[in-house]
């Protein structure tokens, strides 16, 4: 089908009403950069696609596995094996032939992050709940680049949702993030930071999370749920409308419980409940625990060389 301005202005005309024709075009204008093109990554991508956004840069060195079927948007039996940065680009493609699109097929890192935010009005993150360095990187050089960033992390049967300023709270802040912390604990401040209270254990089997293999339980609706959210927050932020609300103001949807959590947190997840929640995610999560007892093994390792001479 020959692609006109007529059908690109009628696939985008249900948008009108919600919002006005001048802000449609300018959604087509704008760079959104996204790191990870996985479970919630994938579907930020798409969800924004089909919103009118013109322009993407996306990141993800991976290829798509069996075990994504369940929750990837690219995941179908004749993409198994391939790059998913590069299948995610051919389906924005199909929404919107005229989309322009920079693919990073590799991990964002120091040598590639200022490179990969270098366009991009805003960042939305979807990198892999356990890859903490990572996300700490990037949504640092978003800060320092002036450009919003927003996290949305679906956990259990929903999802929270947290927009960062960049003149406002950092992310490490936020968090509570500290130098000198193992990744283990970082991990354990993200995942705190994101959620109201940990998984009620009725609804989620503990034994199911390994953070040493970096493997856990996660729902499609959950993830679908993520997207929903952090476009609209996007959107918000794009259109500059009033309601913007960035940490430490701090959102949590859970469907199944039918409840909705808001949280304000002005010296970020540092609070005496929030230390609690940390303590009971290496009671109940043994592998996170196991995780951080590794690395400071590790540490005192390398720091002991022993000297020329020394017996063994």
């Amino acid at each position: 089908m020959l692609w006109t301005k007529e059908l690109k202005d009628e696939a985008v005309s249900r948008n009108i009403g919600l919002i006005s024709r001048e802000e449609q075009e300018r959604l087509s204008q704008v760079t959104i950069a996204i790191a990870g093109m996985g479970a919630v990554g994938g579907h930020h991508l798409l969800a924004l696609a089909r919103m009118g956004i013109g322009k993407f840069v996306i990141a993800d060195p991976d290829v798509y596995e069996p075990l994504n079927l369940h929750r990837q948007a690219g995941a179908f039996v004749h993409t198994i094996g391939r790059k998913k940065a590069d299948v995610m680009a051919e389906m924005v493609r199909q929404i919107n032939p005229e989309a322009e699109l920079t693919v990073f097929a590799e991990a964002i890192g120091e040598n590639n992050v200022d490179a990969f935010l270098e366009e991009a009005d805003i960042y939305l993150d979807g990198v892999d709940f356990f890859q903490i360095d990572a996300r700490q990187l990037i949504f640092k050089k978003a800060r320092e680049k002036g450009i919003f960033a927003i996290t949305a992390g679906p956990i259990g049967f929903g999802s929270s949702v947290q927009v960062f300023d960049p003149n406002g709270m950092s992310f490490d802040k936020y968090f509570g993030i500290k130098p000198g912390m193992t990744r283990a604990q970082r991990i354990a401040c993200f995942g705190v930071g994101i959620l109201p209270r940990l998984p009620d254990r009725r609804h989620m089997d503990c034994r199911q999370v390994d953070f040493v293999r970096e493997k856990g339980p996660a729902l499609i609706s959950a993830i679908m749920m993520a997207s929903s959210v952090i476009a609209t927050e996007t959107l918000r932020v794009l259109l500059k409308r009033k309601g913007v609300r960035a940490v430490p103001h701090n959102y949590y949807f859970d469907p199944y419980a039918r409840k909705y959590y808001r949280g304000w947190a002005p010296f970020g997840r540092v609070r005496l409940r929030d230390r609690f929640m940390k303590w009971m995610a290496y009671r109940r999560y043994p592998s996170l625990k196991r995780l951080h007892d590794e690395e400071k093994v590790a540490r005192i390792h390398a720091q002991w060389t022993p000297s020329p001479g020394t017996a063994i």
